[in-house]
């Protein structure tokens, strides 16, 4: 059962799929302004399909952004971002996973960019986005930036995703170290975001799923303040919704100097069905 549906209709255009793995997951979501920010420029979306045929072809998908550009700019940038993202990916012809996630992310990047160079008060606004498609009995990740995925399996934390900072980069170019990443002053330098250029690259990973595995896609208002350690605590200890309730209260608890979005996806249980 889902703790938290979403209202959205796509017309079934392609045509049909034979679903071959039912994935049953639990969902939840907990987004919070902060203790400093004025505004929410983090947005979640997610998509669970109620018929087989869409389940079969595209599969649940899940989207964490983290928008940027002040005022309301970075805002409508998350908005924009999760909800193109998700329609583009739904109705994509490419019955290839990750060609209609590189599609998806490609007509966000040029949705917000557009927006962007049209009105003058959201010049230069863009947005993070983490995504992750649940489809067949496999995981698919898109990631642009530094929000993450995090996957808990077997009583250890894994990060699934890659930060696209400064940082992130000078430490596995061996420029500096994991150590002196932590204080530097590019440490929240983004060096791919959605929207702030024509084009975009997405990291695109595939990964397995299992029963019992339990994915966190978040933005970095909560990697900023809570440990992978404390992640996995929570997440062990909770169930998806306390988990996330809890995960925020942490991040809060520590200070709080960013919005920050949790979104918990269990699962419970994959049946394969087919011959």
């Amino acid at each position: 059962m889902d703790e938290i549906t979403a209202d959205y209709s796509v017309e079934q255009l392609l045509p049909p799929v034979e679903l071959k793995v039912r994935v049953d997951v639990r969902v939840a979501a907990k987004t919070d302004l902060g203790r400093v920010r004025e505004n929410n420029e983090d947005k979640f979306e997610f998509f669970i399909p109620s018929d087989d045929g869409t389940l079969a072809r595209k599969g649940q998908v899940f989207v964490v952004c983290d928008g940027m550009g002040g005022h309301a700019a970075g805002q409508i940038a998350s908005e924009l971002a999760t909800k193109t993202f998700i329609d583009v990916y739904l109705n994509h012809p490419s019955e290839d996973p990750t060609a209609a996630m590189q599609g998806a992310v490609g007509a966000a990047n040029r949705y917000v960019n557009n927006v962007s160079i049209a009105v003058p008060s959201r010049r230069g606004m863009g947005t993070t986005l983490s995504a992750l498609v649940l489809l067949q009995g496999q995981g698919y990740i898109a990631q642009v930036g530094d929000s993450r995925v995090y996957r808990v399996r077997d009583g250890q934390v894994e990060q699934l995703t890659v930060d696209h900072t400064w940082v992130e980069e000078a430490v596995r170019s061996g420029l500096i170290t994991r150590e002196e990443g932590e204080n530097h002053p590019y440490q929240h330098v983004i060096t791919r975001a959605i929207g702030t250029s024509a084009d975009v690259v997405p990291d695109i990973i595939p990964c397995d799923i299992a029963a019992g595995d339990t994915y966190v896609l978040c933005s970095d208002g909560l990697t900023n303040h809570v440990s992978d350690g404390e992640l996995l605590g929570l997440v062990q200890a909770n169930g998806p919704s306390e988990a996330a309730w809890k995960l925020v209260a942490a991040a809060l608890q520590d200070g709080g100097s960013d919005n920050t979005t949790v979104l918990v996806v269990r699962i419970d249980a994959i049946d394969s069905l087919g011959s």
